[in-house]
């Protein structure tokens, strides 16, 4: 029996993968009224998915109740890949009783340093039912020629 899926609400973690650049929040799930943890809390509930094809590397966030106009996709010089956008708070009117707030607001930011093999000038992005799916096309590695030198003498 292991301790360290309770974690991660049984979710596969990315903690030992080379490739995240996610940092863990041991405090996101102690309750907390500021708007500071509301932020972090954006941050850390974007969910993020990665596979890897023999074609591509599939990224999918679930980011729900979000516009396309509100997210940006990017790319750094060193194959880093960020997916951040804004959630909005609902505005308030002063004749409305609030029972419960349980959905996040606030900026969400998500970094990935992508592999050698990934074609960077061919990314492309697409936002489907609050699901953003991110795809990454592999280009095959060369394996290096091997040339044989004649020895004189």
């Amino acid at each position: 029996m292991s301790l360290i899926p309770s974690f991660f609400n049984g979710r596969r973690s990315s903690i030992f993968d080379p490739f995240s650049l996610d940092v863990w929040d041991p405090f996101k799930d102690f309750p907390s009224n500021s708007s500071l943890s509301q932020e972090n809390s954006a941050f850390a509930n974007t969910r993020i998915d990665w596979k890897e094809t023999p074609e591509a590397h599939v990224i999918k966030a679930d980011l729900p109740g979000i516009k396309k106009e509100e997210v940006k996709v990017e790319v750094e010089d060193d194959r880093v890949l960020q997916i951040s956008g804004e959630r909005k708070i609902e505005k308030e009117d002063k004749n409305d009783t609030w029972h419960r707030l349980e959905r996040s607001s606030g900026k969400f930011l998500r970094r990935f340093r992508l592999p050698e093999n990934a074609k960077m000038d061919q990314i492309k992005a697409a936002m489907d039912n609050g699901v953003l799916t991110v795809t990454v096309p592999k280009e095959e590695l060369k394996k290096p020629e091997l040339k044989s030198i004649e020895i004189s003498g």
